[in-house]
């Protein structure tokens, strides 16, 4: 997964002039991952990856914006997923719950932001179910769509954060 990322943001992130040879993209995109996953501040970055730190917060902004750029996500929310929640099999209940890990489940989605905060929890979705199944039928995309969770309108940021590049917000896409 790191080599596809690479292949598509190196023509973002590649800056060698005659003069001298630029840091690469690779270490580039590793620093900026290290930064994401684990919230290191820079003076961490700079000494596990030996890079100077006023560099890492030069290019860290460019990254960020490389993705913008290539995946078009300006406004995201958090990362939302589901886990299924092994079960007995209810009563009369044929496969509805028996899922693709053959077992029967219900599933529980949540909604996390950059700092493994829960914004939402949904418990009760069927276990045959797929998470793009629940989230079509959930609570979440009906506010979404409605605009009462008070998410703020899209901004044109020119340095994106971390937070910006963990989930694009449906409610982009319903505009």
């Amino acid at each position: 997964m790191f080599d596809d990322l690479l292949v598509r943001l190196t023509p973002h992130l590649q800056k060698d002039t005659h003069y001298r040879k630029a840091i690469p993209p690779g270490l580039k995109l590793s620093v900026f991952l290290r930064h994401l996953a684990t919230g290191a501040t820079y003076a961490e970055l700079s000494y596990n990856f030996r890079v100077g730190k006023e560099t890492i917060q030069k290019f860290v902004p460019d990254v960020a914006r490389a993705i913008v750029d290539e995946w078009n996500l300006p406004h995201c929310l958090g990362a939302y997923d589901g886990k299924h929640i092994r079960i007995k099999k209810p009563n009369k209940s044929g496969s509805l719950y028996f899922n693709y890990k053959q077992f029967f489940s219900v599933v529980l989605m949540a909604l996390v932001d950059s700092k493994y905060h829960f914004l939402l929890i949904d418990v009760g979705g069927v276990g045959h179910q797929s998470d793009a199944q629940i989230y079509n039928n959930s609570e979440l995309k009906e506010c979404i769509e409605a605009g009462t969770l008070g998410i703020p309108d899209p901004t044109s940021n020119k340095h994106p954060t971390a937070e910006d590049l963990q989930l694009q917000a449906e409610k982009d896409k319903s505009r």
